[in-house]
């Protein structure tokens, strides 16, 4: 049994995760800005705290003699159309909470042995066909610069022995939300088709493996730094849609411009079509095994 606190629990990765932790008797605390949603969202949690991230002072003592700690704070970042002031809030939201938590974890007597931090494939920028793993160099966008900083913010910890770890994340597979929320309209009224000429790599990941990416983590301690995380299945854009189609039992004929992409939702979907060989070896060596590695079994998973 295992002490894991969790922020941004009550988001779906969150909820999740708490699902299969308490199914396996660890004692799950949870840091958050809404007490009360949370407590009818979240069942089986050892006690939920009233979280700002900006006031330490008031939930410092609640990390000594925590286990580890899972941090999934941060802005939707597709939650809005974005301008100066969404940005502010998307870095602060990310940055400026995981810089108090770790500042916070340094102070207390008892850390935790490790501290995990979600992040993004958004860290490469645009990379076209590279293969990319863990070790390559990072883009140079407002995204990449974000995850960047983010990143970097819990570095210091390795000083004091709490194994550090950072999840890289693809597109996330879930039911009604993200990408598939996007797509299924459009498939279903038969306009549906490849974003932004469909050439580019569009790394993903089915729910159930980024939880089980996250739960592997916390438990093998040789794992240590940034981890990509992405199904080992990666395909273009192009046959992502096609293979969508196919599910849905609709045609992928209509492409989608990226000008018109950008006209319906701004600068968030230049980030949204970038190409990103992710390479997945890194997690696959750690002994985690993907239970959705082909993209039509996973769609047919969550759409059927």
């Amino acid at each position: 049994m295992k002490k894991i606190l969790i922020t941004g629990a009550s988001g779906t990765i969150g909820r999740r995760l708490i699902q299969r932790l308490v199914l396996r008797k660890d004692e799950v605390f949870v840091f958050t800005q809404n007490a009360q949603q949370a407590r009818s969202k979240l069942s089986g949690v050892k006690e939920i705290i009233k979280w700002e991230y900006r006031k330490p002072d008031e939930w410092r003592k609640n990390l000594d003699g925590i286990d580890a700690v899972v941090h999934l704070t941060g802005a939707n970042l597709a939650g809005k159309r974005w301008n100066n002031e969404y940005k502010k809030i998307a870095y602060e939201s990310r940055v400026i909470s995981t810089r108090n938590l770790v500042n916070a974890i340094l102070s207390v007597e008892q850390k935790p042995k490790v501290f995990i931090c979600a992040n993004a494939v958004g860290i490469y920028g645009d990379r076209f066909d590279e293969i990319l793993d863990e070790k390559s160099i990072l883009g140079n966008d407002f995204l990449a610069n974000l995850c960047k900083d983010w990143e970097k913010e819990s570095e210091k910890l390795e000083k004091v022995n709490v194994r550090r770890v950072s999840i890289r994340t693809s597109p996330v597979l879930i039911k009604g939300e993200g990408i598939l929320q996007q797509l299924y309209l459009p498939f279903k009224l038969f306009v549906g088709g490849p974003l932004a000429g469909g050439r580019q790599w569009f790394p993903w990941i089915h729910i159930d493996d980024i939880v089980g990416i996250y739960i592997h983590v916390i438990d093998n301690e040789s794992i240590h730094g940034p981890v990509n995380a992405a199904s080992p299945g990666i395909v273009r854009m192009k046959e992502f849609a096609k293979v969508f189609g196919n599910v849905v039992n609709r045609p992928s004929i209509f492409p989608i411009p990226k000008f018109v992409m950008r006209i319906v939702a701004g600068e968030v979907s230049d980030y949204a079509v970038m190409s990103q060989r992710t390479s997945v070896e890194k997690i696959i060596n750690a002994g985690y095994k993907f239970k959705f590695e082909n993209l039509k079994e996973a769609l047919r998973n969550l759409l059927k």
